[in-house]
């Protein structure tokens, strides 16, 4: 059985070897499997895809694709997945934090008849920003992508080659790999792994990124269009009970002055909610704009150990 390893590299010139020949190491253990590496390194400019060479000599299953430029996480996931051949397709990183140690729990949760199985992280080892926006994460995936309640997600999965062709088929510009799998198949489990730290630097997402990445949830939701429409009725109806409440007060009482201040206060709220909700309507414009003007999922620039490549997807 052929398992296909994905490792999106940015900056990896330090750590990508270790976890290659790690993991060869894991599957000599298990000798009724085979492996595959599909390394792409994602506009690094230090000697990333230089290592990559290396490994690419030295072991003829490890196959290299570089990026014209950094693209992405995801988009060099997609990117990864065009050249995968396994019966199952593993995700990893590049960092030795998703460890070639436990690799063989997921390979052995999804054999019980799963399409996709995330590692679950007992206990997390990452910086208080990175932990926050994982924890946001989970909470929107859940909202806006359908997550299964019970499922916790994670950049350590496995899924079958049915679900890697079916994810290889979605060409937008700006994907999110666990949105698509969540649009494939809800037969998803969980297996608990280690979660190791990072051995050189530091996480390369940055908060503009990671909002960037939150972002991308929207391609797969319109829940967002219609929590502004519900927040939009809301405040139309508040609005309305406040003028007749107005009135009936002036009614009442004919000397009652109307306060400036509270006015601008109103219109400054329904103002925002009303910006609010056209800067919601606007992503989505610009991100179909995009899709329309056929913005590039990725480019490949070259690639070692492939016999056929794909230069623009």
């Amino acid at each position: 059985m052929l398992i296909s390893i994905v490792i999106p590299c940015y900056y990896s010139e330090k750590t990508i070897q270790k976890v290659v020949e790690l993991t060869i190491q894991e599957f000599h253990a298990h000798k009724k499997y085979q492996c595959e590496f599909v390394l792409v390194n994602d506009g690094s400019t230090d000697g990333t895809f230089e290592k990559i060479k290396e490994l690419a000599k030295k072991y003829p299953f490890v196959h290299g694709v570089n990026l014209i430029r950094n693209f992405g996480q995801h988009n060099a996931l997609m990117a990864a997945l065009h050249y995968t051949k396994g019966d199952y397709v593993l995700g990893m990183d590049d960092d030795m934090q998703t460890h070639p140690s436990q690799i063989f729990k997921l390979v052995e949760k999804i054999q019980e008849g799963y399409d996709l199985v995330y590692g679950h992280y007992g206990k997390r080892k990452n910086s208080s920003l990175k932990n926050l926006s994982s924890k946001l994460n989970e909470v929107s995936s859940r909202i806006l992508l359908g997550r299964p309640k019970e499922i916790t997600s994670s950049n350590f999965w496995i899924i079958t080659k049915k679900v890697a062709e079916e994810t290889r088929k979605y060409d937008s510009y700006n994907p999110y790999i666990d949105g698509i799998f969540y649009r494939i198949t809800h037969n998803i489990g969980n297996v608990e792994v280690e979660h190791h730290k990072r051995e050189v630097g530091a996480s390369n997402y940055t908060l503009h990124k990671l909002i960037h990445l939150w972002l991308a949830y929207w391609n797969y939701s319109v829940i967002p269009l219609r929590i502004s429409s519900v927040a939009g009725g809301i405040a139309a109806g508040v609005g309305f009970l406040m003028a007749v409440i107005t009135a009936i007060r002036k009614i009442v009482d004919p000397s009652l002055v109307i306060g400036w201040a509270s006015m601008m206060c109103v219109t400054m709220v329904f103002a925002g909610m009303i910006l609010m909700c056209l800067g919601i309507v606007g992503e989505y414009l610009g991100k179909i704009i995009l899709t329309l003007n056929h913005t590039p999922q990725f480019i490949v620039r070259e690639t070692i150990n492939v016999s056929e490549q794909r230069e623009e997807i």
